[in-house]
């Protein structure tokens, strides 16, 4: 093997080494499958490992390699793919009972195909809460999916069984979908890199649920990866309209690589005003952006005052009927038993049911707060500040009300339908990671990534979990 452990360099890195000849598609995917048979088990990360296709696919990229034709920049690269996002030939649950049996889907997700396109092979989906309503990977066909770091706390969610698999080595990138921090809280508890782009930057088709309805405003299919680097090259290969997803304007990626970061005003805050940030994760956002001084036009510490309003307006646009909805495409869809992680967020959802002209203030308030922060970006280019209040969390304490309403930190982007990134910047007392989350204006995620880029350099980025234990 040309490096010590091939499978802890990031995607980018893994083609190199495969479009040079320094070990094969086929070496590179078996020793990706190995590292999931050795991890899995503990970790419950992945609900179907495709050995056979994944080795196939790679034997026709090293075929096609060696007769001169590349692909492209993933050319033999393995990725993962969240358990809601359509594979060709493999069924896609989203993780609730009526679906456990579903026919495999006839086509792959339009992100999935463009992965492809690219030379990448998929080699594993992964879990997910109940109809990826949870902040934890847990569901009734598959289980719960244990953090690398240590397996008595979740991997976060709903993107948590990408996020588990990734940083353990078992994918170097992989697909993951966000309504209210699903790609972000799950990289931040699993210390990789993650981006939600703008609402309206990815298409969502072959998502399931599949797009529509007011929850559109809010959500979106990101990225996930242990280094930031390959969140760049993945929104260059992924971004732009399909022709299908009705939302999806063409809108072209800037190159991150082109931001002058002295031109920068950052605004960095660790109390939303809903839920402050512990004194770890506090003792992490301070020096990220103290670091980020030095390089910036200036660091301010202040926030949008509408951030206490995102909270309830991600509630408010969740669950206008009180979850009633929710509950009756559930029966639709037969998923006559339901996990008590979803159970209790539909249990949230009860204080915010309202009628038509209720919905209708919803609306105005969510405009409000857009507004809002749009003035805030006549004062300041980017945002710092926690990605959650605690490193990741027991198994079963996401729901509670002291915990539930940190998410909000995460939200706060989702209801403004700004990108936002997480990348790992500390670790707590018992080796967690901490994250810090890094967001700016529609349309710049060049912005975001950058800064992410630039912490990442500063503060290492992800850091390979020992052997997952108990404790520690």
């Amino acid at each position: 093997m040309p490096h010590p452990d091939p499978l802890t360099l990031p995607a980018l890195e893994q083609a190199r080494l495969v479009r040079e000849r320094a070990l094969s598609s086929r070496e590179l995917i078996a020793a990706h499958l190995e590292r999931i048979a050795a991890i899995d088990p503990l970790l419950h990360a992945a609900v179907e490992v495709q050995c056979e296709r994944a080795l196939a696919d790679a034997d026709a990229a090293d075929r096609e390699l060696a007769a001169g034709t590349l692909r492209g920049p993933l050319h033999g690269v393995p990725f993962s793919v969240k358990d809601s996002i359509e594979q060709a030939g493999t069924r896609s649950t989203a993780g609730t009972w009526g679906r456990r049996n579903a026919p495999p889907s006839t086509a792959d997700a339009t992100l999935v195909a463009r992965l492809r396109a690219a030379g990448a092979i998929p080699i594993a989906r992964t879990n997910l809460p109940d109809l990826l309503f949870a902040f934890e990977s847990a569901n009734l066909i598959f289980g719960q999916t244990n953090n690398p770091y240590e397996v008595t706390r979740t991997s976060g969610g709903s993107s948590g069984g990408e996020a588990a698999l990734i940083a353990a080595c078992g994918s170097p990138l992989g697909l993951g979908s966000d309504a209210a921090g699903s790609v972000r809280l799950p990289a931040a508890f699993c210390g990789i890199a993650a981006l939600k782009p703008t609402s309206g930057r990815l298409p969502r088709t072959g998502h399931f649920p599949p797009a529509g309805g007011w929850l559109e405003t809010v959500w979106q299919i990101g990225p996930m990866a242990r280094r930031v680097e390959d969140l760049i090259e993945a929104m260059r290969l992924l971004n732009g309209p399909d022709g299908i997803d009705p939302t999806v304007p063409h809108v072209p990626f800037r190159d991150p690589h082109e931001v002058d970061l002295s031109e920068l005003r950052v605004a960095v805050y660790t109390n939303n005003g809903i839920a402050a940030a512990d004194d770890e994760v506090t003792w992490v956002v301070w020096p990220a952006g103290a670091a980020l001084d030095s390089v910036v036009r200036s660091v301010e510490e202040t926030r949008p005052a509408c951030l206490e309003a995102a909270y309830d307006l991600e509630m408010m646009l969740i669950g206008p009927d009180g979850g009633d909805g929710l509950r009756a495409y559930l029966r639709e869809l037969g998923s006559t038993q339901v996990h008590p992680l979803l159970t209790g967020w539909l249990d949230k959802l009860e204080p915010y049911r309202t009628d038509l002209a209720g919905f209708a203030r919803y609306w105005a308030e969510l405009d409000a707060y857009r507004a809002e922060m749009a003035r805030f970006l006549s004062r300041y280019d980017v945002i710092l500040c926690p990605a959650y209040t605690h490193p990741a969390l027991p198994h079963g304490e996401s729901i509670l009300d002291e915990n539930f309403r940190g998410f909000s930190h995460t939200m706060a982007f989702n209801v403004a339908g700004w990108p936002a990134a997480v990348v790992r910047c500390g670790e707590s007392s018992t080796g967690l990671p901490i994250a810090v989350q890094v967001a700016a204006g529609p349309w710049r995620e060049d912005i975001v990534l950058r800064v992410a880029l630039w912490l990442e350099e500063v503060f290492g980025g992800w850091k390979p979990p020992a052997a997952p234990t108990a404790e520690r």
